[in-house]
């Protein structure tokens, strides 16, 4: 039978229309009217699509064996009508969806739909220990995944791409396997930035209080801090350097070590936003105004940033960006294209605002 034997077009009604039994024309519409199914629905099955039951696949395929022809080989098509029949992106994000995985997710979100693309989310601190990342290559419901700072280990994302699963990492917490695609923000620039802006206002006993040490963005950072203070002659001392999970009681226990050191520090660089505003209770509750006895900054730019008081001067990270980043490069494995670059940075920016000021005598 020749390729175009079954139409997508026809005239008239009824199960007679266009069918030749003896093996002519069949059309599409002839096959839904016989099968009780939508003409969307049969032109899936016959073009090779997917979201198909299987029943549902056999069904068509039986009416037309039964009138006479076989089913033609898939039609070529377009991109844009290839992505609308697979099934959703899996995004992992095994976290509270506050300000700064929000901007991700949400900016992941819209980019697929704007690629017509549905999103399957497994989001939440109740999922973290889940094994989705294991089971992925065996899910029907999803193709292709979005893993938003993965906390499984390196054996975990090693597998998924041993398996030449198409996956891509939002800011990754440890290094990722070698040919992963991954996306994040300049986190050595950025924060060699923040230390320069202290640098230049006079500030030399500077303490820092970094994130967990087994990320990959607090040696990126410590690295910036120190490479700024260099600049000027100037060594990291071990002493002000605290660690801690980004939240705010880290600040306010790590600020509060700091500021408690017979020699204080006059600025402190925390590794995000919510620990810094944890630092200004600290300094608060030790009679320290800020900027004028104490400079502190942040990290991310979310919205407790802007009110803080004083608000923060921070390091912008392209949150929208980085979501609409990873689509685009889940886009290209999900339809056949090598990446130039695997592992893709994006700026970051310096937000001065008026937590920093010039250091004290």
């Amino acid at each position: 039978m020749k390729q175009d034997s079954v139409s997508e077009t026809g005239t008239g009604t009824g199960r007679s229309e266009g069918v030749r039994p003896g093996g002519g024309r069949v059309t599409v519409r002839a096959i839904a009217a016989e099968t009780g199914l939508s003409i969307a629905t049969v032109s899936r099955v016959l073009n090779g699509g997917g979201s198909v039951a299987p029943e549902t696949r056999d069904r068509v395929r039986q009416v037309v064996e039964r009138l006479g022809d076989r089913a033609p080989e898939p039609r070529r098509r377009d991109r844009s009508q290839a992505r609308m029949t697979r099934p959703p992106v899996f995004v992992r994000c095994p976290y509270l969806l506050t300000d700064y995985f929000g901007h991700i997710v949400t900016s992941i979100a819209e980019t697929l739909a704007l690629h017509g693309q549905e999103m399957l989310l497994d989001a939440g601190d109740a999922v973290v220990r889940s094994a989705a990342l294991r089971e992925l290559p065996q899910r029907r419901d999803a193709h292709g995944a979005v893993l938003i700072l993965p906390p499984e280990p390196h054996a975990d994302l090693e597998a998924l791409a041993a398996r030449s699963y198409p996956f891509v990492v939002v800011d990754p917490r440890i290094s990722v396997p070698r040919g992963t695609v991954s996306v994040s923000a300049a986190h050595f620039s950025g924060a060699r930035a923040v230390t320069r802006h202290l640098v230049e206002l006079g500030h030399r006993r500077i303490g820092v209080i970094t994130g967990p040490p087994a990320w990959h963005s607090r040696d990126d950072r410590v690295g910036g801090h120190l490479a700024a203070l260099s600049e000027t002659g100037v060594l990291g001392e071990p002493e002000l350097m605290r660690q801690g999970e980004p939240a705010t009681k880290t600040g306010v226990r790590a600020g509060g070590e700091l500021l408690d050191l017979p020699a204080r520090p006059t600025a402190i660089v925390c590794f995000n936003d919510k620990v810094a505003v944890g630092v200004l209770e600290a300094a608060s509750a030790r009679g320290l105004r800020v900027p004028e006895d104490l400079s502190v900054t942040g990290f991310d730019d979310i919205d407790v940033s802007r009110a803080a008081t004083p608000r923060l001067t921070t390091v912008r990270q392209p949150l929208q960006e980085m979501g609409r980043t990873a689509v685009t490069m889940l886009m290209r494995q999900l339809d056949g294209h090598a990446h130039e670059a695997l592992s893709m940075e994006l700026a970051t920016q310096l937000i001065v605002r008026e937590s920093t000021g010039p250091a004290p005598a």
